[in-house]
Parts: structure tokens; sequence; C-alpha cells
């Protein structure tokens, strides 16, 4: 495997197992995972929560099945992030897809490989354009695990704001009729979805980042003004950790062009 490019603030966050534990709460206030009690999976999340996103996808995968979300989380962020190069970007969505696929087949109950499945797979979309993705049925199993996530995990803020900006993303690309007649996608869904997700964990940045992209797409430019009030707060938030960082900088990256 080629080594991944490094978290541009690597040593900042120095999570050990101890202090990861005390702040579990707050860490997946987003994802609602459970405290690991294999002690491999929960180093796998600290190197995950410092940044080492390559060695968290390793350690999980040598975690084995209990390892899998971590693992997926590790490729799914540092791929969405961090990855410059399209082509290797695409093929480890498309890796952490099947991954997710997989386990989730002889884990039905496990939230988290129904997300990162959908999460994976939209983000893969968006690679190869939303039109495209929704021709070849992506949409249809994105949708179904994010609310399946959901069913299984309903403080599963991420799966809310996920399933908010499928809702906008369809609508922007295809329109308000046949996005609801084909894929079942409608604007007051798309708004409840990330005002729940918000509800839930408000002070996630990516959440408040998605509401205004969403905003705009759903409602248009008249609503430009509090997307940038909402990239404000984002860009505003004390990251807890490398993941939260990268969304912080995002937004403030947003704000400066």
């Amino acid at each position: 495997m080629a080594k991944w490019t490094a978290f541009p603030q690597l040593g900042e966050y120095q999570y050990d197992t101890s202090s990861l534990t005390r702040e579990w709460h707050r860490l997946h206030a987003g994802d609602a995972e459970p405290l690991p009690t294999d002690a491999r999976v929960l180093q796998a999340w600290v190197l995950f929560h410092n940044g080492e996103f390559q060695r968290a996808m390793e350690a999980g995968l040598a975690a084995g099945e209990a390892g899998t979300t971590v693992a997926n989380k590790a490729a799914c962020i540092y791929a969405n992030y961090l990855e410059k190069r399209e082509k290797s970007r695409l093929a480890i969505f498309q890796e952490a897809a099947q991954r997710a696929q997989q386990h989730a087949s002889a884990h039905p109950e496990c939230p988290g490989s129904w997300y990162w499945q959908a999460y994976a797979l939209g983000r893969y979309s968006q690679g190869i354009s939303v039109a495209k993705a929704l021709a070849q049925g992506l949409g249809s199993r994105v949708k179904e695990a994010l609310e399946r996530t959901i069913k299984l995990q309903p403080r599963h803020a991420d799966a809310h704001i996920a399933l908010g900006a499928f809702h906008a993303e369809v609508i922007d690309k295809v329109g308000t009729l046949i996005g609801g007649m084909t894929y079942g996608a409608k604007k007051e869904t798309g708004l409840k979805m990330f005002q729940e997700g918000l509800r839930i964990h408000p002070h996630s940045p990516i959440a408040l980042i998605e509401y205004a992209n969403g905003l705009v797409m759903l409602e248009g430019d008249g609503k430009l003004k509090e997307a940038t009030r909402l990239y404000q707060q984002a860009a505003a938030l004390q990251p807890l950790d490398a993941k939260e960082r990268l969304d912080v900088d995002l937004a403030r990256s947003e704000l400066a062009t």
C-alpha cells in the first residue's frame, strides 16, 4: 500500500487510551459509536483521533471484524480530505464500501457498517458525478443504508446529516419532480434531517457545513446569508480531534475565498 499523505497538524492531538476513554462520549457525539471492549480496536481509535489515519486503518483491519468501523472511518476521512489523486481517492472509497457491505451482511445490526457503506458510496458518487451515480443505482443504496443506520441508532447525528445531504443533492441535480418520484427525495425531509442531526450534535462542524450547503441547494441563493452564518459558526469551533480540525479548516478556507 502506498504511503498516505500525512495529516498536516500531526502531533497536535495526543490522545491515549485513558484520555480517549474519558472523552469518548464527546468525540463520538456524531456517530454514537459504543466504547470498544477490544484493546486493539480502542488503540486503532486512538490513532484515528490523533490523525494517524493510515495506521488507524491498518490497526482496525488487524483487529478483525470488531475493527471494521474504525478502519472504514479512517479510510473515508483520509480519502475525503487528504488524498489528492482522484483515482486513489475513488479506489479507497470503493474498498471501504465493499468492506462495509460485507460486514453489514454478516452483522446487520451494526449501524457503523451501514453508515460507512453509505458515506463511501456517497463520496464515490460525488467523484464520478451525482447524476451518473444515480443512473447506476448508487443513490438508492446510499439512501437505504442511511435509513437503516438511523433505524438501528436514532442518535446517529452524522447519518441524519448525510441523509439530509442526499435529499438536497438529488433535488439539486435532477430536480424536485424527478428526485421525488424516482428517488424519494423531498425538500421537507432533507431540511428535517439536517435539523435533527444538529439537534443531536449541535457542535459538529461538518453538520453545520453540510446544512449550509444543503440550504442553498434546497432553498436557493436567498439562503446564502444564513449559509455563511453556519460556516462562520463551524469555523469558530474548537476542534476536539484531527477529523474535526479538518472540518474547521475547511470552513475557514471556504470563508476566506
